[in-house]
């Protein structure tokens, strides 16, 4: 009884954290999303300048990032040559800057619900762009499946009460560099056995981040800055947005290393739901019904993918351990057989 006892506990423990993972990012995630949108909303906080809030967030991370990995030695480096760091990071920084600057633009044009049902193309770009550089094989039944997400985000669109199309095309935008920058990683990075955590891929990739929106920053939104010589820097609010970016990064860690990375995608979902919402209740954002169909299409295609996911994961997982146990069936006929002949010799002597 006792040990059964302790096993029951010990599933529910892992139950409960997985749970309690689960609800720190989705709150975190969620504390970002609303945090930038009030910071970048000219009705709200006003301070339309999403270049210079993404370059206080790569600031903040890389700082941090730096003391974790150099100074107190909390996370190991990866070791890297700098021709990798120049052929594989370096392009990752590039696309990740851009993605970030895209997304962080869009709150300043359009609603924090619509803007969720948006990324519910992130599935569409991601497979597409797979396919293009050959990291994904083509389906028909997967590309349906995608044509139905595309769809159902179309009618959301047709729905949408406050559509502004340079806000459309800056979100857009943004999920097609971030569904580059995932695939690149597979390319650039997994495909070299170099795996990058959260932090690690902070330490590395936010300096690249940096430089690479200070050329926008000088050009685009310096000179404003400049005239705006009323401007006092508030290290409350944008102390804390930074540190919840960061802590949004740990959380990420922690919810895939401790559960998975289809847990995170299914958490997604909620998170998105809850924000529609949110945007609806509090912000008083405008949210159609035909708002809510078309995002219903596409939330029921996102589901079956990572159904599908789920599937080919686990068919994966089965063949694995049949051929694991295939060769170990092979090694014991094999040790059998050498046992049988030494035998024999011996007999025979």
């Amino acid at each position: 009884m006792g040990n059964g006892g302790s096993l029951s506990d010990g599933v529910v423990k892992k139950i409960v954290l997985s749970y309690t993972y689960v609800a720190i990012w989705i709150f975190l995630s969620f504390t970002v999303i609303v945090y930038n949108k009030y910071i970048l909303d000219k009705k709200m906080y006003n301070w339309p300048f999403p270049i210079s809030l993404t370059m206080i967030h790569m600031s903040f991370c890389a700082t941090l990032a730096l003391l974790l990995v150099r100074v107190f030695r909390l996370v190991e480096p990866v070791s890297m040559s700098r021709h990798v760091y120049l052929t594989s990071v370096v392009p990752i920084g590039a696309l990740y800057s851009l993605s970030l600057w895209l997304s962080n633009s869009a709150y300043i044009y359009l609603s924090v619900s619509f803007i969720q049902m948006l990324k519910a193309l992130m599935p569409v770009a991601v497979y597409s762009i797979g396919v293009l550089l050959r990291k994904e094989s083509y389906k028909n039944d997967t590309m349906l499946n995608m044509l139905s997400i595309s769809l159902g985000v179309a009618v959301a669109a047709y729905g949408e009460a406050r559509f502004d199309t340079w806000g459309v095309l800056l979100q857009l935008g943004a999920v097609a560099f971030e569904a580059t920058r995932l695939v690149m990683i597979q390319i650039l990075l997994t495909s070299k056995g170099i795996s990058l955590n959260p932090i690690t891929s902070l330490y590395y990739v936010a300096p690249c981040c940096l430089v690479f929106l200070s050329v926008p920053w000088i050009f685009v939104e310096y000179p404003v800055l400049k005239e705006t010589s009323s401007f006092q820097f508030d290290f409350v609010i944008f102390g804390t947005n930074s540190f919840c970016a960061f802590a949004l990064n740990l959380a990420v860690f922690l919810l895939v290393g401790k559960t998975s990375a289809l847990t995170m995608n299914v958490a997604g979902v909620v998170k998105d739901w809850l924000l529609i919402a949110f945007s609806w209740s509090v912000i008083k954002d405008t949210v159609t019904p035909v708002n809510l169909f078309g995002y219903g299409l596409a939330f029921l295609g996102v589901a079956y993918y990572n159904h599908s996911k789920l599937q080919a994961l686990k068919a994966k997982e089965a063949q694995k351990k049949t051929t694991q146990a295939d060769e170990e069936q092979g090694r014991l006929l094999e040790d059998r057989e050498g046992d049988g002949i030494g035998k024999r010799n011996d007999q025979q002597n």
